[in-house]
């Protein structure tokens, strides 16, 4: 296995419990791949904003209670006209329904055009879904008569943050399948930051299977060649970020443009009574603002706020003070910066037509996994490292019913 990514994880673990003798070589010196999180000053900082969602079906595949989520509440604030309105999932907290029914989307009748476009996204089989006429999210935002202030204020911002573009050129099928799990489960951080969810993976394989600081320089033949030398194998997986798999694979059509740059700001205390993220203003730089320790207190050493605020293009942390700054209703002063972490090749796009569930099969014993093959997401990576593995024990003869992990049901067939 190259790549002990989230996708080179789930396929490890699956063929590990099948009883196949499995090594994982990871050039990093973590297991997680671009889930990773260091500490700065005692400030948990994880590699760009990133959440993890309850939603997810390949959720079902980590044990949640012991990564001791913190939860950010669904929804989000929104500024017009220097004033914060608060946009709120109201089945979770019935308290906000008259501040969202006053929040200024458009009024009540796109509201409840929002609502009618989230209880489809949410609860169609998701077949419909992945057959519904494809067009670009914007179209389909458009459509379904949400009307332009909603998406601009809120829509746009918000899924720029998830999609990493702000053109909504996405596939409106994949934006469905995002919007159901928004709908479906719950957005929430790691106590001990977005790490230990590939730490967790890595921790059910044996220690001297997992193999970090290695540097795999060519794979083929039923041989990974390294720094350190060949080794032979019955089937090779690579699992590594889309660029490399291309760079190992020639031939191989896997790549990924989308980028974010996070700059992480610490303030005396929050300035926010409930975990929410911030969105950013239409022709402002930033895509969003979240106090992350409202939501997991652990990320914070002492009590203090950390604000992590998210641009899709490259920026310096003065460029965009001043709007970090207006987005919480702070002075920039009280903003001390920490760090700020750029992301290039953060994730692939889906832009239409969506290609999810591409070949994991390249023949002659070659695998590859990653979100590049089905969509780009935590559940994504994590369901190609599952059909992958299933696919492996197909080549090898061996029985998938050796694994507690039968061919997905209709819900697990969506990205």
């Amino acid at each position: 296995m190259v790549g002990a990514g989230l996708a080179g994880l789930s396929a490890a673990t699956r063929l590990a419990a099948a009883g196949c003798d499995v090594h994982v070589l990871d050039a990093a010196q973590h297991p997680g791949g671009r889930l990773a999180t260091a500490r700065v000053d005692g400030f948990l900082v994880d590699r760009g904003f990133q959440v993890f969602n309850t939603g997810y079906p390949r959720a079902a595949d980590l044990d949640l209670p012991a990564l001791d989520l913190g939860w950010f509440w669904t929804g989000a604030v929104v500024r017009v006209d220097g004033r914060a309105h608060r946009v709120v999932d109201p089945r979770e907290h019935p308290g906000t329904v008259a501040g969202t029914l006053r929040a200024p989307l458009g009024g009540p009748h796109r509201l409840a055009a929002l609502g009618a476009f989230s209880a489809r996204a949410g609860y169609a089989p998701a077949s419909r879904l992945l057959e519904a006429r494809e067009r670009t999210a914007a179209e389909a935002l458009r459509s379904a008569g949400i009307g332009e202030q909603a998406l601009e204020v809120f829509l746009r911002p918000f899924l720029a943050g998830v999609l990493l573009e702000d053109r909504l050129e996405t596939s409106s099928r994949y934006l469905d399948l995002v919007w159901r799990s928004f709908v479906r489960g719950r957005v929430g951080l790691p106590s001990a930051g977005m790490q230990a969810i590939g730490e967790q993976l890595a921790g059910r394989l044996p220690a001297d299977r997992v193999h970090l600081g290695v540097r795999v320089t060519g794979v083929g033949g039923g041989a990974v060649h390294t720094d350190a030398g060949t080794t032979t194998a019955d089937a090779v997986v690579v699992a590594t970020d889309p660029d490399t798999a291309a760079v190992l694979l020639p031939g191989l059509e896997a790549s990924a443009p989308r980028q974010v740059t996070t700059h992480l700001h610490v303030l005396a205390e929050s300035p926010w009574p409930s975990p929410l993220i911030v969105l950013g203003q239409p022709g402002g730089r930033l895509v969003n603002s979240a106090v992350v320790s409202d939501a997991q207190p652990a990320y914070s050493p002492d009590g203090r706020a950390l604000v992590a605020s998210s641009t899709l293009a490259p920026t310096r942390e003065a460029d965009v003070r001043e709007e970090v700054a207006r987005l919480h209703g702070v002075p920039s002063t009280e903003l001390a910066h920490l760090t700020t972490v750029t992301v290039t090749g953060a994730q692939p796009a889906a832009t239409p037509p969506l290609q999810h569930r591409r070949p994991v099969d390249l023949g002659e014993g070659l695998f590859v996994c990653g979100d590049h093959r089905d969509t780009p997401s935590i559940q994504g990576a994590m369901a190609s490292g599952a059909r992958t593995a299933r696919a492996v024990l197909r080549r090898l003869g061996t029985s998938s019913s050796t694994v507690t992990d039968p061919e997905p049901a209709e819900e697990d067939r969506r990205p």
